[in-house]
Protein backbone atom coordinates (compact mmCIF):
# COMPACT_ATOMS: atom_id res chain seq x y z
CA UNK A 1 0.00 0.00 0.00
CA UNK A 2 1.36 3.40 -1.01
CA UNK A 3 0.98 6.17 1.55
CA UNK A 4 2.20 9.73 1.86
CA UNK A 5 4.38 10.77 4.75
CA UNK A 6 2.72 12.72 7.54
CA UNK A 7 5.08 15.65 6.86
CA UNK A 8 3.81 15.78 3.27
CA UNK A 9 0.22 15.82 4.49
CA UNK A 10 0.81 18.70 6.91
CA UNK A 11 2.89 20.61 4.38
CA UNK A 12 0.10 20.52 1.80
CA UNK A 13 -2.57 21.44 4.34
CA UNK A 14 -0.47 24.43 5.39
CA UNK A 15 0.13 25.30 1.72
CA UNK A 16 -3.55 25.41 0.78
CA UNK A 17 -5.74 28.44 1.38
CA UNK A 18 -9.05 29.76 0.09
CA UNK A 19 -7.71 31.12 -3.17
CA UNK A 20 -9.04 34.58 -3.97
CA UNK A 21 -7.41 35.07 -7.36
CA UNK A 22 -6.89 32.32 -9.91
CA UNK A 23 -4.63 32.44 -12.94
CA UNK A 24 -7.14 32.16 -15.80
CA UNK A 25 -4.41 30.97 -18.17
CA UNK A 26 -3.59 27.84 -16.16
CA UNK A 27 -5.85 24.83 -16.49
CA UNK A 28 -5.89 21.61 -14.50
CA UNK A 29 -4.53 18.69 -16.51
CA UNK A 30 -6.94 15.96 -17.57
CA UNK A 31 -5.32 13.26 -15.43
CA UNK A 32 -5.29 15.40 -12.30
CA UNK A 33 -8.88 16.42 -12.88
CA UNK A 34 -9.91 12.82 -13.40
CA UNK A 35 -8.32 12.02 -10.02
CA UNK A 36 -10.28 14.82 -8.36
CA UNK A 37 -13.51 13.58 -9.91
CA UNK A 38 -12.77 10.10 -8.60
CA UNK A 39 -12.08 11.59 -5.16
CA UNK A 40 -15.57 13.09 -5.26
CA UNK A 41 -17.04 9.72 -6.22
CA UNK A 42 -15.18 8.08 -3.32
CA UNK A 43 -16.48 10.56 -0.72
CA UNK A 44 -18.08 8.80 2.27
CA UNK A 45 -21.69 9.51 3.21
CA UNK A 46 -24.15 8.37 5.84
CA UNK A 47 -25.39 4.87 4.95
CA UNK A 48 -23.25 5.27 1.81
CA UNK A 49 -26.38 6.74 0.17
CA UNK A 50 -24.62 9.58 -1.72
CA UNK A 51 -27.59 12.02 -1.85
CA UNK A 52 -25.78 14.37 -4.21
CA UNK A 53 -24.67 15.34 -7.69
CA UNK A 54 -21.52 17.26 -8.58
CA UNK A 55 -21.92 19.66 -11.50
CA UNK A 56 -18.60 20.49 -13.16
CA UNK A 57 -18.67 23.83 -14.97
CA UNK A 58 -15.92 24.73 -17.46
CA UNK A 59 -17.92 26.55 -20.15
CA UNK A 60 -16.78 30.22 -20.03
CA UNK A 61 -20.21 31.52 -21.00
CA UNK A 62 -21.95 29.61 -18.23
CA UNK A 63 -19.30 30.62 -15.71
CA UNK A 64 -19.77 34.26 -16.62
CA UNK A 65 -23.51 33.95 -16.02
CA UNK A 66 -22.81 32.55 -12.57
CA UNK A 67 -20.74 35.56 -11.47
CA UNK A 68 -23.83 37.68 -10.78
CA UNK A 69 -25.22 34.79 -8.71
CA UNK A 70 -21.91 34.63 -6.80
CA UNK A 71 -21.81 38.21 -5.49
CA UNK A 72 -19.42 39.20 -8.26
CA UNK A 73 -16.69 36.81 -7.18
CA UNK A 74 -14.33 36.36 -10.14
CA UNK A 75 -13.01 33.04 -8.91
CA UNK A 76 -16.00 31.59 -10.73
CA UNK A 77 -14.72 32.70 -14.14
CA UNK A 78 -10.96 32.65 -13.56
CA UNK A 79 -10.72 29.16 -12.10
CA UNK A 80 -10.06 26.12 -14.27
CA UNK A 81 -13.03 24.10 -13.02
CA UNK A 82 -16.02 25.12 -10.91
CA UNK A 83 -17.77 22.37 -8.98
CA UNK A 84 -21.33 22.95 -7.81
CA UNK A 85 -22.36 20.63 -4.99
CA UNK A 86 -26.07 19.86 -5.20
CA UNK A 87 -28.49 17.69 -3.25
CA UNK A 88 -31.27 15.57 -4.67
CA UNK A 89 -34.76 16.99 -4.29
CA UNK A 90 -37.49 14.76 -2.84
CA UNK A 91 -34.98 12.24 -1.52
CA UNK A 92 -36.93 9.07 -0.80
CA UNK A 93 -37.51 5.39 -1.34
CA UNK A 94 -36.58 5.46 -5.03
CA UNK A 95 -33.10 6.73 -4.15
CA UNK A 96 -32.71 4.09 -1.46
CA UNK A 97 -33.77 1.35 -3.87
CA UNK A 98 -31.36 2.63 -6.53
CA UNK A 99 -28.53 2.45 -3.98
CA UNK A 100 -29.49 -1.07 -2.92
CA UNK A 101 -29.57 -2.14 -6.58
CA UNK A 102 -26.05 -0.78 -6.91
CA UNK A 103 -24.88 -2.69 -3.83
CA UNK A 104 -26.29 -5.89 -5.29
CA UNK A 105 -24.58 -5.19 -8.60
CA UNK A 106 -21.15 -4.31 -7.20
CA UNK A 107 -20.96 -6.87 -4.41
CA UNK A 108 -22.98 -9.64 -6.00
CA UNK A 109 -25.33 -9.70 -3.03
CA UNK A 110 -28.84 -11.11 -3.54
CA UNK A 111 -31.23 -8.16 -3.39
CA UNK A 112 -33.47 -9.85 -0.82
CA UNK A 113 -30.61 -10.03 1.68
CA UNK A 114 -30.64 -6.23 1.82
CA UNK A 115 -34.24 -5.97 3.03
CA UNK A 116 -33.22 -5.20 6.61
CA UNK A 117 -30.85 -2.46 5.48
CA UNK A 118 -33.64 -1.03 3.32
CA UNK A 119 -36.03 -0.92 6.29
CA UNK A 120 -33.36 0.80 8.40
CA UNK A 121 -32.71 3.52 5.83
CA UNK A 122 -36.36 4.13 5.06
CA UNK A 123 -37.15 4.36 8.76
CA UNK A 124 -34.30 6.78 9.45
CA UNK A 125 -34.41 8.95 6.35
CA UNK A 126 -38.01 8.82 5.09
CA UNK A 127 -40.32 8.03 8.00
CA UNK A 128 -38.47 9.93 10.73
CA UNK A 129 -37.72 13.10 8.75
CA UNK A 130 -39.94 15.52 6.87
CA UNK A 131 -38.70 17.01 3.60
CA UNK A 132 -36.96 19.91 5.33
CA UNK A 133 -35.11 17.56 7.66
CA UNK A 134 -34.12 15.30 4.74
CA UNK A 135 -32.72 18.29 2.86
CA UNK A 136 -30.77 19.37 5.95
CA UNK A 137 -29.39 15.84 6.30
CA UNK A 138 -28.39 15.73 2.62
CA UNK A 139 -26.75 19.14 2.93
CA UNK A 140 -24.55 17.87 5.76
CA UNK A 141 -23.48 15.00 3.54
CA UNK A 142 -22.53 17.46 0.77
CA UNK A 143 -20.13 19.21 3.10
CA UNK A 144 -18.29 15.92 3.58
CA UNK A 145 -17.76 15.91 -0.18
CA UNK A 146 -16.62 19.53 -0.15
CA UNK A 147 -14.03 18.85 2.55
CA UNK A 148 -12.80 15.77 0.74
CA UNK A 149 -12.48 17.76 -2.49
CA UNK A 150 -10.48 20.55 -0.84
CA UNK A 151 -8.06 18.14 0.82
CA UNK A 152 -7.65 16.03 -2.31
CA UNK A 153 -6.91 19.14 -4.36
CA UNK A 154 -4.31 20.28 -1.84
CA UNK A 155 -2.56 16.91 -1.95
CA UNK A 156 -2.28 17.26 -5.73
CA UNK A 157 -0.92 20.81 -5.47
CA UNK A 158 -4.13 22.27 -6.92
CA UNK A 159 -5.63 25.41 -5.47
CA UNK A 160 -9.28 25.62 -4.48
CA UNK A 161 -11.75 27.97 -2.88
CA UNK A 162 -14.97 26.88 -1.13
CA UNK A 163 -17.77 29.30 -1.95
CA UNK A 164 -20.91 29.59 0.15
CA UNK A 165 -21.40 33.10 -1.20
CA UNK A 166 -23.72 31.99 -3.98
CA UNK A 167 -27.42 32.39 -4.68
CA UNK A 168 -28.63 28.78 -4.88
CA UNK A 169 -31.92 29.77 -6.51
CA UNK A 170 -30.11 31.53 -9.34
CA UNK A 171 -27.61 28.70 -9.67
CA UNK A 172 -30.52 26.29 -10.02
CA UNK A 173 -31.99 28.41 -12.81
CA UNK A 174 -28.76 29.00 -14.72
CA UNK A 175 -27.70 25.36 -14.55
CA UNK A 176 -31.23 23.95 -15.02
CA UNK A 177 -30.86 22.02 -11.79
CA UNK A 178 -34.60 22.03 -11.12
CA UNK A 179 -35.08 20.04 -14.31
CA UNK A 180 -32.63 17.47 -12.94
CA UNK A 181 -34.34 17.27 -9.55
CA UNK A 182 -31.42 19.00 -7.85
CA UNK A 183 -30.75 21.99 -5.59
CA UNK A 184 -27.40 23.79 -5.37
CA UNK A 185 -25.86 24.05 -1.90
CA UNK A 186 -22.27 25.26 -2.22
CA UNK A 187 -19.56 25.60 -4.86
CA UNK A 188 -15.80 25.20 -5.09
CA UNK A 189 -13.48 26.83 -7.59
CA UNK A 190 -10.33 24.92 -8.52
CA UNK A 191 -7.24 25.85 -10.50
CA UNK A 192 -3.97 27.62 -9.77
CA UNK A 193 -3.35 30.76 -7.75
CA UNK A 194 -2.45 33.99 -9.48
CA UNK A 195 0.94 35.48 -8.64
CA UNK A 196 -0.89 38.66 -7.61
CA UNK A 197 -3.00 36.97 -4.93
CA UNK A 198 -1.66 38.50 -1.73
CA UNK A 199 -3.61 36.04 0.41
CA UNK A 200 -1.27 33.24 -0.65
CA UNK A 201 1.56 34.70 1.46
CA UNK A 202 -0.45 35.31 4.62
CA UNK A 203 0.19 33.11 7.62
CA UNK A 204 -2.55 30.65 8.40
CA UNK A 205 -4.51 31.66 11.50
CA UNK A 206 -5.72 28.81 13.68
CA UNK A 207 -6.35 28.52 17.40
CA UNK A 208 -3.70 26.56 19.33
CA UNK A 209 -4.21 22.81 19.50
CA UNK A 210 -4.91 23.02 23.24
CA UNK A 211 -7.96 25.19 22.51
CA UNK A 212 -9.53 22.98 19.86
CA UNK A 213 -8.53 19.42 20.80
CA UNK A 214 -10.06 17.81 23.87
CA UNK A 215 -8.78 14.52 25.21
CA UNK A 216 -11.19 12.42 27.28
Amino acid sequence: MTTIHRDQLLHQLNWRYATKQFDPQRKIGSQDWAALEEALVLTPSSFGLQPWKFIVVTNPTVKEKLVAASWGQRQVTDCSHLVVFAIKQDLGEKDIDAYLDRIAEVRGAPRETLAGFRDLMIGSIVHHRDQGAREAWATRQVYLALGNFLTSAALLGIDACPMEGIDPVQYDKILDLDQRGLTAVVAAAAGYRAASDQYAALKKVRFPRAQVLVAV
